[in-house]
C-alpha cells in the first residue's frame, strides 16, 4: 500500500480479537503494523488446541445475530461460510425433577414484532407456572423502558432490580439467569443492571432476529488463528508470536519505545495495548488514564469447561440448557473435533459452566464425580455409554467481573499519552466481556489513533460487513 514503508508505524500488544481488529484496521489505513502476542497462537481466549487426535475449543464461544462487529470480523477473515446462525432463535431447555420426571421446553421466537415475537414461546414454557410467566412479561416490559444511557443503572444489581419489579427465585432461575449467566458470566445478584439491561434489550427486545444464536462450524483456531494469520499477512502486518512486551516508554514527542522480553526495542508512533487488563496496567505509564490505580479493582470472573467423549451418541440436539442442575449448557462438538476418526461412532460433548467461582479449583476427579452422574440423569442414553475421555479446561480470568460499579472502572480507548490507546473487552464498550465487545474495542482504538493522527479511518457500516 502506498506510503506504508515511509509512513506511520504502530505496535499492537495482544493478538486476541481486539488486537486482530485494531491491527487490520490500522493496516488498511496504510499504517505499518507490528502485532505482538506472548502466546504461540492468535485468538486470545477464543482458541483451539490439540489433545492427541482431538481438536478442542477452550470454550463454547457463541455469538448472536446482533453481534455485527464480530460478524464483520468473520466476514473480513473470509470465514462467513464457517459459522452458522440459527434461522430463528431456539434454545432447548431441559430439567429433571427428584422423581425422575422430564420436563422439556424451549425458548424461541416467531416473526411477530418485538416483544410479541417471544410471547408464544413464553406462553408454552413449562419451566414457569402461568403466574410466573406473567411476572416475566411485566419484567420485560419494565426492562424495555430503561434508558441504557442512565449512569445510575450501573450502581444497582440486576437481581435487586428484578425483585423490585415482581420477579422471584423461579423466574430468575428459569429465565433471567438462564440467559444472563451465559452472556454475562455472573448471576443476577452479582451483575450490574447496566450491563444486564444492555444484553437483554439488545438481544431480546430490539429486533426479533437479534438473539438468533451463531456457532462456529470449524475449530475456533481455524478462524481466529489460521484465517486471521492469513489476513494479517495479506495486510502486511508483521506478526510476532511468543513475543512479550515488558516495558513501554513514550518519549514525549509522540513516539514510543516498546522493550521486548528478549531485550529488543521497537519504536512506533502508535501503541495499542490490546491484552488483558492486568497486562495493560503493567505497561501503562503513570497517570495515563483516570482512575488508573483502581484498574485492578475490575477483577476477573472464571469459566469452566467440562469435556466428555462417549463411545456412542447420547445427545440428538446441537445443544441444550439445563435447569435445576449443576449443568448449565451442553454442546455437541463432535463434527469438527476429529473424534470419530479415532473412535468411530463416538460423541464429544462440552459443558460450558459460567459464574463458577466455587468450582474453578476443584480437581478433575471431583468434577468427574459431579458432572458424569448429572449427565446420566439428564441424558438417559449416557447411562449405558462408556466414557472414553474426560477432561476440563479452566479460564480463571475469562472475563472481567461485571459487578455493579463496573462502568467507572472501564477506561475508554484514549489515554493522556499521545499515540497510546487501549483495547480489549474490558474497556468501555458498553458490552459485557464478549467477542463482540472485544472487536468493537479494537475498532474504537484504531479509529481514535487514526483520528488523532489526522488520518481517515475506513468506514465501518456496522452491518456485519467489513469495509474494503
Amino acid at each position: 500500500m502506498t506510503g506504508r514503508t515511509a509512513g506511520r508505524t504502530a505496535v499492537v500488544v495482544g493478538g486476541g480479537l481486539a488486537g486482530l481488529t485494531a491491527a487490520l484496521r490500522l493496516a488498511e489505513a496504510d499504517v505499518r503494523v507490528t502485532l505482538l502476542e506472548a502466546r504461540p497462537r492468535l485468538g486470545g481466549l477464543a482458541f483451539s488446541f490439540r489433545r492427541g487426535e482431538l481438536t478442542v475449543d477452550n470454550g463454547q464461544h457463541v455469538f448472536l445475530r446482533c453481534c455485527t462487529a464480530y460478524r464483520g470480523l468473520i466476514d473480513r477473515l473470509g470465514a462467513d461460510g464457517k459459522v452458522k446462525i440459527q434461522p430463528r432463535l431456539e434454545v432447548p431447555v431441559l430439567s429433571v425433577d427428584e422423581h425422575g420426571h422430564y420436563r422439556y421446553g424451549r425458548l424461541s421466537r416467531s416473526d411477530l414484532p418485538v416483544p410479541l415475537h417471544l410471547s408464544a414461546s413464553l406462553a408454552r414454557y413449562p419451566h414457569l407456572a402461568p403466574a410466573d410467566r406473567l411476572r416475566v412479561i411485566r419484567g420485560a416490559l419494565a426492562l424495555q423502558r430503561l434508558d441504557l444511557a442512565d449512569p445510575a443503572l450501573d450502581a444497582v444489581s440486576f437481581g435487586e432490580w428484578l425483585r423490585s419489579h415482581g420477579q422471584n427465585d423461579r423466574t430468575l432461575a428459569a429465565l433471567w439467569d438462564l440467559v444472563g449467566v451465559a452472556t454475562l458470566n455472573a448471576r443476577a445478584d452479582q451483575v450490574s443492571l447496566a450491563l444486564a439491561a444492555m444484553v437483554f434489550k439488545t438481544g431480546l427486545l430490539t429486533e426479533r432476529g437479534a438473539s438468533d444464536i451463531g456457532i462456529a462450524s470449524v475449530p475456533l483456531g481455524a478462524l481466529h488463528h489460521d484465517l486471521a494469520g492469513r489476513e494479517l499477512a495479506a495486510a502486511q502486518v508483521e506478526v510476532r508470536l511468543r513475543t512479550k512486551a515488558v516495558e513501554l516508554k513514550p518519549d514525549g514527542d509522540g513516539r514510543h519505545t516498546v522493550r521486548l522480553d528478549g531485550g529488543e526495542l521497537l519504536t512506533a508512533d502508535t501503541v495499542v495495548l490490546a491484552g488483558a487488563q492486568d497486562t495493560a496496567q503493567a505497561l501503562l505509564p503513570p497517570e495515563s488514564i483516570d482512575g488508573q490505580r483502581r484498574l485492578s479493582e475490575l477483577g476477573y470472573a472464571p469459566i469452566l469447561n467440562v469435556h466428555v467423549v462417549y463411545d456412542r451418541p447420547v445427545l440428538r440436539r446441537p445443544f441444550f440448557a439445563a435447569l435445576d442442575s449443576p449443568v448449565q449448557w451442553v454442546f455437541d462438538r463432535t463434527a469438527h473435533s476429529g473424534v470419530t476418526a479415532v473412535h468411530p461412532g463416538a460423541q464429544y460433548l462440552a459443558l460450558s459452566q459460567s459464574a463458577v467461582q466455587d468450582e474453578i479449583e476443584l480437581s478433575v476427579a471431583e468434577l468427574r464425580g459431579r458432572y458424569l452422574p448429572e449427565l446420566a440423569r439428564l441424558l438417559p442414553p449416557a447411562r449405558g455409554a462408556e466414557v472414553l475421555d474426560f477432561f476440563v479446561t479452566r479460564e480463571r480470568t475469562a472475563t472481567f467481573d461485571p459487578a455493579p460499579g463496573t462502568a467507572a472502572l472501564r477506561p475508554g480507548p484514549v489515554t493522556r499519552v499521545r499515540g497510546l490507546l487501549l483495547a480489549g473487552s474490558w474497556t468501555a464498550t458498553d458490552w459485557p466481556a464478549t467477542m463482540e465487545g472485544a472487536v468493537r474495542s479494537g475498532h474504537a482504538a484504531a479509529d481514535a489513533a487514526l483520528a488523532a493522527a489526522g488520518r481517515r479511518a475506513p468506514v465501518d457500516r456496522g452491518d456485519g460487513r467489513w469495509p474494503r
